[in-house]
């Protein structure tokens, strides 16, 4: 049923032959460097989606740091993964209904630790200050207005070094306003991965453990789509990293950069 509901919005939504343009033809890629990323940055040892977790993710040697996008009530982009304070820091309610001023004194470190506390929920300016030379930005989409989100990358001379991932009608309108941006959607299914790619040709696409099957990886590679796979919790570990890469992956999302960055490294595949 969810198949077929975002097949017809993205139908519907996307369905003129002028945008559906077909996927460039497929050219031989280097699939044995592998990209390490940090899932809300380096947060085992740190609070997460803190510029104290980027940083470690960047001395992990991670190839991207990944963070959560939101908008406060006064239009301003905060790292939160939730929609809500409550897990995370001293404060309660919903994101969206908070001014900045207002989120930004509240604690993101000291539920995690007592070590972290005073730790500041961060600005996407200053996680892509710290990213700038140093490391790409894998940014999860939750709530932002396109424009504003290509005005802040571009703003910090990020745009060659960032993915966006989103909500399918999201990265299209960004797509649509500035194409040559990494807009990476969810391939969910093959069906639904080929209305992604005739509307958004885009050059990475996204896989958790849903939907990272063979007909499904197919359609990337149809397409010469980087392939960008989820192996969190249970399957974080070097064999299921392998196994990923074995089927065509050529990022994994993890939440342990250090002991990736290793295990690449030592297989001649680390991408530095």
């Amino acid at each position: 049923m969810l198949k077929m509901t975002v097949a017809l919005l993205i139908a519907s939504t996307l369905g003129n032959g002028a945008a559906l343009a077909q996927a460039a033809p497929a050219s031989q890629t280097d699939t044995k460097k592998i990209m390490v990323i940090s899932h809300r940055g380096e947060h085992l040892h740190h609070p997460e989606n803190t510029m104290a977790a980027f940083q470690a993710a960047i001395d992990a040697g991670a190839d991207y740091f990944e963070l959560d996008v939101r908008t406060t009530s006064d239009g301003k982009f905060v790292i939160m993964h939730d929609g809500t304070l409550d897990r995370t820091t001293n404060g309660s309610g919903e994101v969206y209904k908070h001014t900045f001023d207002e989120i930004r004194s509240l604690d993101a470190g000291v539920k995690f630790s007592p070590a972290f506390a005073g730790t500041k929920v961060p600005t996407l300016d200053e996680a892509f200050d710290l990213a700038h030379g140093k490391i790409n930005v894998y940014v999860d989409t939750k709530y932002a207005d396109p424009q504003q989100l290509i005005d802040t990358i571009v703003s910090h001379d990020m745009q060659d070094h960032v993915v966006i991932y989103g909500n399918p009608f999201f990265l299209y309108e960004v797509h649509k306003i500035r194409p040559t941006l990494k807009v990476m959607p969810e391939a969910i299914s093959p069906d639904i991965c080929k209305f992604l790619v005739r509307a958004m040709q885009p050059q990475v696409l996204a896989y958790d453990a849903h939907d990272f099957k063979d007909g499904v990886i197919d359609c990337a590679k149809q397409a010469n789509a980087k392939i960008y796979v989820d192996r969190l919790g249970d399957a974080d570990n070097p064999e299921t990293w392998q196994k990923a890469i074995d089927l065509g992956a050529s990022g994994i999302q993890t939440n342990l950069p250090a002991e990736l960055a290793a295990y690449l490294h030592a297989h001649n595949m680390a991408s530095h």
